[in-house]
């Protein structure tokens, strides 16, 4: 196992500096900011618009959302005399807007994106890319005809423990891993939420999208992740981030089949479950994943199993846990003692959805913005938000269906 220290390692990694920084390139002058427009001004994209402002060489000058409460919030973190507009279309034909943030439900990312490439913008969109399966060919071939900067916001790409995580597993130190298990766990039984919205504030139809015709819910307005035409529940907004690093690290780019098991628990009415199951088969390894919004044990994380050792992570920390020393029969196994094949980075509570440090959103859009100077590829390009999300869509096309989704039966053709 690795001998370096701690403190060797925190410090290779430049873990306690983590600010945003300005590449320079051919496309922008040093000093020249990068115009950025905010396409869907909810709850991520106010955290993201948050983190922007964190970065030096970036300018929000432009910010859309169909509802004015998200809409007005938005202004108010945007440069003071920011465009608005309710019509995201608007945006994309300012001739000053450089690149576009997307914060839409999911329905609407591939859509968006296809648009705001096709306007000449490069891309900063949410995860999951795709709402379905068709979709991945369809952004994959706007990515390579307008061939714009798109970064997916699967943000654990730019974070330096995930990083160091990648080196650990190429190096072969852990061992073959053949099983990753990843959670996202909440305790969030709160009952049902009524949310009181008068409809003249919101353009409904705008909002829907390329979705099926249905009269305004306020309850689905703010609550799209769990309802089948806006989103894809738990594998589709909180897998997708941790079966990318799987991804990732072991070298795959889509399970050949999914089982999953789902329950509706809770008194909300939701299409998708709230705690759920799935296994994910793929040519030399297992990934299984399990969630739950009534209990919190263990929290957000993954881990690589070696036959060496143990891959920890998660969005605050890495750790590293050898296996037992082993006899013929596994018995009277005993862990080493020495404190390098032992060590931590990072001193976040485990298992937590968000830290401060290291900032994922800064990081990640950090990055996204020093591509667009250089015109390299990004950390989480359109080919790894197709990867990810395909895992998503078929662990909920087996849940759907009561059966096992196999690649070949379910994959878009071409």
């Amino acid at each position: 196992m690795e001998t370096t220290n701690r403190r060797q390692v925190l410090k290779g990694l430049g873990y306690a500096a983590l600010g945003g920084y300005l590449a320079t390139s051919r496309g922008f002058a040093a000093n020249e900011s990068i115009t950025v427009g905010c396409i869907g001004t909810g709850g991520r994209a106010q955290a993201l618009m948050k983190a922007l402002a964190k970065i030096e060489g970036v300018r929000i000058a432009a910010v859309c959302d169909v509802w004015d409460k998200n809409l007005a919030a938005g202004q108010q973190l945007a440069d003071p005399q920011a465009f608005a507009t309710k019509e995201y279309r608007e945006i994309l034909e300012r001739k000053d807007i450089d690149a576009v943030v997307i914060g839409s439900p999911n329905h609407q990312h591939v859509p968006m994106m296809i648009a705001a490439c096709s306007a000449g913008k490069d891309v900063y969109i949410e995860k999951p890319l795709t709402h379905r399966l068709e979709e991945g060919p369809q952004a994959l071939a706007a990515h390579n005809r307008y061939k714009r900067i798109v970064q997916v916001g699967m943000q654990q790409r730019s974070m330096p423990q995930f990083q160091k995580g990648y080196e650990l597993v190429k190096s072969g130190q852990l061992g073959p891993i053949r099983k990753v298990h990843l959670t996202w766990n909440r305790n969030a039984a709160r009952g049902s939420v009524e949310y009181h919205i008068d409809p003249s504030t919101v353009d409904w139809k705008a909002w829907l999208g390329t979705a099926r015709p249905q009269p305004f819910d306020p309850y689905r307005f703010r609550e799209w992740r769990w309802y089948w035409d806006f989103g894809g529940g738990v594998m589709a907004d909180l897998m997708v981030h941790y079966v990318d690093i799987a991804h990732w690290y072991l070298d795959v780019d889509h399970p050949e089949k999914a089982v999953t098991i789902g329950n509706h628990f809770m008194p909300r009415q939701w299409e998708t479950p709230d705690t759920a199951q799935t296994l994910l088969q793929y040519p030399e390894a297992q990934v299984y994943f399990e969630s739950t919004f009534m209990n919190a044990r263990s929290g957000a994380m993954l881990e690589f199993m070696g036959t060496e050792a143990t891959l920890y992570l998660d969005r605050g920390r890495l750790e590293v846990i050898p296996e037992r020393k082993r006899d013929a029969r596994n018995r009277n196994a005993q862990l080493p003692t020495e404190p390098e094949m032992q060590w931590v980075l990072g001193t976040g509570p485990k298992g937590a959805d968000f830290y401060d440090e290291p900032d994922g959103e800064v990081l990640h859009l950090s990055n996204w913005l020093e591509c667009i100077r250089s015109r390299k590829a990004p950390c989480a390009p359109v080919e790894a938000g197709i990867s990810a999300a395909s895992a998503a869509h078929l662990a909920n096309i087996a849940y759907r269906k009561d059966a096992v989704a196999r690649w070949k039966s379910e994959a878009p053709k071409g």
